[in-house]
């Protein structure tokens, strides 16, 4: 049965300047030598023994991966993961769909973030033609050039910017990658789609990114550290665009996971996971690369324990992770994103803190003398 759908060219999209923003990156963004806020004296010892764990990581060549919800991004810590990727403690960034908007919408405009109850009364929440059009295109590109979801935009940002191919070009890729390699020839398919049916002009296409330095997708993709990007469809305002192809959207969100799920399979022998404000995305990925990576590994007749994972977000548990799953009559039992954590094996810790507070005390403690 063939359902009715909505028609998104229907839609009218208005200019991303026309919106009301609620944060100026100016404004909003932390920079790495400012003083954190007080932590308990609890979030000081674990964020002492993080860096210890941290060091002895990046010691021993193994990975140090920090998942983060979209409100990091929204705080302005942009600043401070990317200061922590270029001196190598971080070696691998993980994000949602909102932070990957976020992220650009910082680096291209300077503001972000709407009223959402006003917005969506008037009809207008997410329909913005810049952000559904250069994210969505980014993505149409990056799947047919090969590239993950946050290395498709970071590459954007980065080199301020897209290169669009011509139809001629993106025909012949159809017809030679057809007999021996069928889905990049798919992705070659959809990006003549798009071409055609929006009348890009081939060449380069000048998008300034005057704020690119906040961005934490545009400085990974230059310093060569993975940023993925892990969106849920529907989830985010860049669906409501008429550019929206899922089918590429897909490919370099695929791509982004089974990178994440390479890094996860590395953590045994000391690798650290920081899961900063994600109660959805981090846990759920996490939980599927493990297993995948487990999998791997005992096929070797190897198992994945040694490995140790901070979760920090601002919601109060008075339960001690470390002793396992509290029983269901602990309001800490629903916490689903600690109880996924305390069945991931190695060591968990939770500490209840203010993102911008943790990352700015995590990384003054990694520049003390080790």
């Amino acid at each position: 049965m063939s359902h009715k759908h909505l028609d998104r060219f229907q839609l009218k999209m208005e200019p991303l300047s026309a919106r009301p923003h609620r944060f100026a990156i100016e404004a909003t963004a932390v920079e790495p030598g400012r003083e954190p806020g007080p932590m308990s004296d609890a979030g000081g010892e674990l964020i002492a023994e993080l860096a210890r764990c941290v060091r002895t990581a990046r010691q021993r060549d193994k990975p140090v991966m920090c998942a983060f919800g979209a409100h990091a991004i929204k705080n302005g810590l942009a600043p401070v993961l990317v200061r922590l990727i270029g001196d190598n403690w971080l070696t691998h960034l993980a994000t949602n769909g909102a932070g990957i908007i976020h992220d650009w919408e910082f680096s291209y405009l300077g503001a972000s973030c709407e009223d959402v109850a006003q917005m969506v009364t008037e009809g207008r929440f997410g329909n913005w033609h810049e952000t559904g059009l250069y994210l969505n295109l980014a993505l149409n590109i990056g799947a047919y050039e090969g590239r993950g979801y946050g290395e498709s935009i970071g590459a954007m940002i980065h080199t301020q910017g897209l290169d669009i191919p011509s139809e001629a070009d993106l025909e012949g890729a159809v017809a030679a990658h057809l007999a021996h390699d069928p889905q990049q020839s798919a992705a070659a398919a959809d990006l003549l789609w798009v071409v055609r049916r929006f009348e890009l002009a081939p060449g380069r296409l000048d998008i300034p990114h005057p704020w690119r330095r906040y961005s934490a997708q545009g400085n990974a993709f230059e310093l060569g550290i993975p940023l993925t990007g892990h969106p849920m469809v529907g989830h985010d305002i860049i669906y409501n665009h008429p550019m929206n192809l899922c089918s590429c959207l897909g490919r370099c969100a695929e791509r982004d996971f089974l990178t994440f799920a390479e890094a996860v399979s590395h953590l045994d022998g000391g690798g650290v996971y920081i899961s900063i404000g994600s109660a959805v995305m981090s846990p759920m990925i996490f939980e599927k690369s493990l297993s995948m990576a487990q999998n791997l590994a005992i096929q070797r007749g190897q198992h994945i324990d040694d490995h140790y994972i901070a979760v920090v977000d601002l919601a109060s548990s008075s339960w001690d992770w470390s002793q396992g799953e509290p029983p269901e009559e602990d309001p800490a039992y629903y916490l689903r994103f600690n109880k996924t954590f305390s069945r991931m094996g190695g060591t968990l810790r939770y500490v209840q803190a203010d993102n911008r507070d943790f990352l700015l005390t995590l990384s003054r403690e990694l520049g003390r003398p080790g």
